[in-house]
């Protein structure tokens, strides 16, 4: 505490003064963290790699049941390309690197890519 002549304010008044808060209520900014943003992994259909091996991809990388693994690989292979799962671009571009490294080990084409969502 400072020795010098006494102001006649309290803490409070001098918060107040300092701050523009008259309530003398400790005021917290909300800041909003932004969202990164999102991409979709898209599967490619192609002629040599089984339909096997997509429903264990799907089921092995992006953790699906082997119900929803069998209609993503329908959808695949039906449409030509099928949605696997939307995440921020790190683990997206993860995902698409674990599905090429999984697909060039076994000996298949499997391709995969990025899209914004």
């Amino acid at each position: 505490m400072c020795a010098g002549k006494k102001s006649g304010r309290s803490g409070w008044d001098l918060a107040r003064e300092l701050t523009g808060n008259q309530s003398g209520v400790s005021e917290k900014s909300r800041t909003r963290t932004q969202q990164p943003p999102l991409f979709r992994v898209l599967m490619h259909n192609d002629d040599y790699t089984t339909m096997e091996f997509v429903v264990e991809v799907l089921q092995k990388v992006f953790h699906k049941s082997a119900t929803e693994a069998n209609r993503i690989m329908l959808h695949i292979h039906h449409q030509g390309t099928g949605v696997c799962g939307t995440f921020p671009f790190e683990i997206a571009e993860t995902r698409v690197a674990q599905v090429h490294r999984l697909a060039r080990q076994s000996g298949f084409p499997l391709r995969c890519s990025l899209e914004e969502a």
